[in-house]
Protein backbone atom coordinates (compact mmCIF):
# COMPACT_ATOMS: atom_id res chain seq x y z
CA UNK A 1 0.00 0.00 0.00
CA UNK A 2 1.28 2.95 -0.81
CA UNK A 3 1.77 6.30 1.38
CA UNK A 4 0.94 9.60 0.02
CA UNK A 5 3.25 12.95 1.37
CA UNK A 6 1.82 15.91 1.93
CA UNK A 7 3.28 17.46 -1.37
CA UNK A 8 0.63 15.00 -3.38
CA UNK A 9 -2.17 17.42 -3.40
CA UNK A 10 -3.85 15.08 0.06
CA UNK A 11 -5.10 17.76 2.58
CA UNK A 12 -6.16 16.64 5.87
CA UNK A 13 -7.39 20.15 6.48
CA UNK A 14 -9.90 19.72 3.64
CA UNK A 15 -10.27 15.84 4.05
CA UNK A 16 -13.04 16.18 7.03
CA UNK A 17 -16.50 15.12 6.01
CA UNK A 18 -17.88 18.54 6.95
CA UNK A 19 -14.98 20.77 5.18
CA UNK A 20 -14.83 18.83 2.14
CA UNK A 21 -18.88 19.65 1.70
CA UNK A 22 -18.38 22.77 2.73
CA UNK A 23 -15.50 23.22 -0.04
CA UNK A 24 -17.27 21.12 -2.47
CA UNK A 25 -20.35 24.09 -2.06
CA UNK A 26 -18.16 26.67 -2.49
CA UNK A 27 -16.27 25.47 -5.14
CA UNK A 28 -19.35 25.66 -7.53
CA UNK A 29 -20.49 29.28 -7.06
CA UNK A 30 -18.13 32.40 -6.23
CA UNK A 31 -19.77 32.72 -2.76
CA UNK A 32 -22.34 31.46 -0.16
CA UNK A 33 -24.53 32.48 2.00
CA UNK A 34 -24.13 31.17 5.71
CA UNK A 35 -27.61 30.07 6.30
CA UNK A 36 -27.87 28.83 2.36
CA UNK A 37 -24.66 26.81 3.34
CA UNK A 38 -26.38 25.39 6.74
CA UNK A 39 -29.44 24.25 4.75
CA UNK A 40 -27.45 22.27 1.94
CA UNK A 41 -25.55 20.51 4.78
CA UNK A 42 -28.22 20.04 7.21
CA UNK A 43 -25.75 21.16 10.15
CA UNK A 44 -26.63 23.23 12.52
CA UNK A 45 -24.90 27.24 12.83
CA UNK A 46 -22.36 26.02 15.61
CA UNK A 47 -21.11 22.69 13.59
CA UNK A 48 -20.76 24.92 10.32
CA UNK A 49 -19.20 28.13 12.08
CA UNK A 50 -16.28 25.79 13.80
CA UNK A 51 -15.57 24.11 10.52
CA UNK A 52 -15.77 27.56 8.72
CA UNK A 53 -12.88 28.55 11.38
CA UNK A 54 -10.69 25.72 10.69
CA UNK A 55 -10.92 26.50 7.20
CA UNK A 56 -10.56 30.42 7.47
CA UNK A 57 -7.64 29.57 9.97
CA UNK A 58 -6.21 27.55 7.15
CA UNK A 59 -7.06 30.51 4.33
CA UNK A 60 -8.75 28.76 2.50
CA UNK A 61 -12.35 30.43 3.40
CA UNK A 62 -13.44 34.09 3.53
CA UNK A 63 -16.16 35.10 4.88
CA UNK A 64 -17.48 38.54 4.02
CA UNK A 65 -20.93 40.69 6.52
CA UNK A 66 -23.14 42.45 4.20
CA UNK A 67 -26.11 44.44 5.34
CA UNK A 68 -29.57 43.20 4.14
CA UNK A 69 -33.22 44.32 5.39
CA UNK A 70 -31.21 45.65 8.47
CA UNK A 71 -29.82 42.08 9.49
CA UNK A 72 -26.09 40.82 8.80
CA UNK A 73 -25.62 38.38 6.38
CA UNK A 74 -22.53 36.36 5.81
CA UNK A 75 -21.29 35.41 2.96
CA UNK A 76 -18.66 32.76 2.59
CA UNK A 77 -16.51 31.97 -0.21
CA UNK A 78 -13.49 29.92 -1.26
CA UNK A 79 -9.79 32.20 -1.52
CA UNK A 80 -7.76 30.83 -4.81
CA UNK A 81 -5.29 29.13 -2.05
CA UNK A 82 -8.59 27.53 -0.55
CA UNK A 83 -9.71 26.52 -4.54
CA UNK A 84 -6.66 25.54 -5.41
CA UNK A 85 -5.73 22.97 -2.14
CA UNK A 86 -9.66 21.54 -2.68
CA UNK A 87 -8.79 20.89 -6.09
CA UNK A 88 -5.59 19.63 -5.89
CA UNK A 89 -7.30 17.32 -2.42
CA UNK A 90 -9.52 15.96 -4.94
CA UNK A 91 -7.65 14.81 -7.36
CA UNK A 92 -5.16 12.98 -5.03
CA UNK A 93 -8.26 11.33 -3.85
CA UNK A 94 -8.88 10.33 -7.12
CA UNK A 95 -5.42 8.96 -7.94
CA UNK A 96 -5.93 7.23 -4.40
CA UNK A 97 -8.85 6.00 -5.92
CA UNK A 98 -7.51 5.11 -9.52
CA UNK A 99 -4.96 3.47 -7.72
CA UNK A 100 -6.60 1.32 -5.92
CA UNK A 101 -8.67 0.26 -8.72
CA UNK A 102 -5.21 -0.81 -11.23
CA UNK A 103 -4.95 -3.57 -8.55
Amino acid sequence: MATHAPSDGFNPTIHAPQRLRICALLDSTDQAEFGFVQERLNVTASVLSKHVSVLMAAGYVKQSKFVRNARQRVWLSLTRTGRAAYRDHVAALRAIVDESSEH
